[in-house]
């Protein structure tokens, strides 16, 4: 596949800073590459980052910049597959990139980041929660969301409680849909539950006809999803069209508005595990307002991005710094980060000291519009 490259440019228009310039030469721009899926599958989670860091970037140059630095955006779409991921990484690096948000896969993340390691380019993941990804002393790799263990961990407390169905686990075989599956189970059989089937598709299936049989035959009353909301929406449809009432428990990779707009109907009370809607946090309230105020919902993982570029601004000024090595450190010493997300910091692999999973559940709102809600709302 084509790499395709969009290159943003970002200036400050901000009263003042045009004076300021007169009296100061300027700085070089700071560049920021953005990995994330672009086109693919995935794609409306890739436009959340963009909106995230696009917006981050253009707040952060109204004021001044990072160390008298403006920043500017490459973007790199890896459309979701760690080989065309890899690609990007090694384009980041070849055009000097020295900060990179993304990738949103997790099996993007594991084979891009080892190139930003090798670079010396630091990367903060907005989305990608496999434990790999922190667990291989990569110095310069941070993520701003929680780990798929924890996530695995909140889901199987909610399966486990379930004491009279019966729980199918199923997969799109990937780094990330497979991994959380794999997870989910082991904590579930730790607490005693067994499946009465676990089952793998692969990513880009069309007829899940096979599947649909597997799951009538083990009757099953509820099942797992590790894998992409699209193959969600498409089994949940068909499942739907017999007339079979099997519910879904899915990943954080379903927790997208695009889910009801493609699924109607047949995705109302399925759950799916996702932190805190970030747009309901105080710290979030100006920025979700600049948002709205453009036609953009910032939904999902946008506002982790716009909280990843915010770390690297109060990072890099806490370092006296833009140096990957020395924003690091002061990344893994327990430096507190205020973002829209609330108050931030990172722990000695580089992942959050603190996730808040939590079960949500789609349903239909008064006016007819259909989104996720926490499951006691």
């Amino acid at each position: 596949m084509t790499l395709r490259r969009l290159r943003v440019l970002l200036l400050s228009a901000v009263l003042g800073v045009g004076a300021l310039a007169a009296n100061a030469a300027p700085q070089a721009p700071i560049k920021i590459g953005l990995g994330a899926p672009i086109s693919g599958g995935d794609a409306n989670f890739g436009a959340g980052l963009r909106n995230g860091v696009e917006m981050a970037v253009h707040d952060i140059n109204a004021t001044g910049g990072v160390l008298g630095h403006r920043l500017s955006i490459d973007i790199g779409d890896d459309a979701g597959d760690p080989k065309q991921g890899e690609a990007v990484a090694n384009e980041f690096a070849s055009d000097h990139v020295a900060l990179v948000v993304g990738h949103f896969n997790s099996g993007v993340t594991l084979l891009a980041s080892s190139i930003y390691a090798d670079n010396g380019i630091l990367e903060i993941t907005p989305s990608s929660a496999n434990p790999q990804i922190t667990e291989r002393g990569l110095d310069l790799l941070f993520r701003i969301c929680g780990r798929d263990d924890q996530q695995a961990q909140v889901a199987a407390d909610y399966l486990a409680g379930l004491t009279k169905t019966k729980i199918a686990i199923l997969h799109d075989r990937t780094t990330y849909g497979k991994g959380l599956a794999d997870l989910t189970r082991k904590d579930l059989s730790a607490r005693g539950v067994s499946e009465v089937l676990y089952f793998g598709v692969d990513k880009d299936d069309r007829d899940y006809s096979s599947l649909i049989e597997r799951l009538k035959a083990s009757g099953a009353g509820i099942f797992y999803w590790g894998g992409s909301a699209a193959q969600a929406v498409t089994i949940l449809k068909a499942l739907r069209d017999q007339s079979l009432t099997i519910s879904m428990l899915a990943s954080d990779a379903v927790a997208s508005e695009d889910v009801a707009a493609q699924g109607g109907e047949p995705v109302l009370g399925s759950l799916v595990t996702f932190p805190r809607d970030a747009r309901d946090r105080p710290e979030a309230a100006k920025v979700v307002q600049q948002f709205k105020a453009k036609g953009i919902d910032p939904e999902g993982y946008t506002l982790y991005a716009y909280a990843a570029v915010q770390v690297i601004d109060q990072a890099a000024e806490a370092a006296h710094s833009l140096d990957a090595k020395a924003m690091a450190k002061q990344m893994h010493a327990g430096m507190i980060f205020h973002t829209v997300l609330g108050a931030l910091s990172f722990d000695a692999k580089g992942d959050i000291t603190q996730a808040d999973y939590s079960i949500f559940v789609w349903k239909k709102a008064a006016d007819g519009t259909i989104d996720f809600y926490p499951l006691s709302h």
